[in-house]
């Protein structure tokens, strides 16, 4: 930069607007009445629906593995080829189902009457 009058005059001008930013900013945070810009309703609802059919996913699919996974151990120990893998195939997706619709019907929120 240049060392003339009208280099210093554009550094104490940023400077001074980079101070008046750094204050602006201080009184922004300490305000207590002005709304958390990451944690609107849109995005936490958004969040929160993805992370509840995550977990019907992972509960339907849970309950449909364990039951395969068991009726398959059960046919090689009790040597019964597919006859129990097919049983707990079809119990486990009953669990899974079962799981879903307690997730389902389980209140949200509370309610006011």
């Amino acid at each position: 930069m240049a060392g003339g009058p009208d280099g210093e005059r554009d550094d104490d001008a940023l400077h001074a607007r980079l101070a008046s930013l750094s204050r602006s900013l201080d009184a922004g945070k300490s305000s207590p009445d002005q709304p958390d810009v990451t944690s609107t309703g849109e995005d936490s609802t958004l969040a929160s629906a993805i992370g509840l059919g995550f977990r019907v996913l992972t509960e339907f699919v849970a309950g449909i593995a364990v039951g395969a996974l068991i009726g398959w151990a059960l046919d090689r120990w009790l040597r019964t080829s597919p006859l129990l893998l097919i049983l707990f195939l079809g119990l486990g997706t009953a669990a899974g189902f079962w799981n879903v619709y307690k997730i389902a019907t389980k209140p949200t929120g509370s309610r006011s009457a």
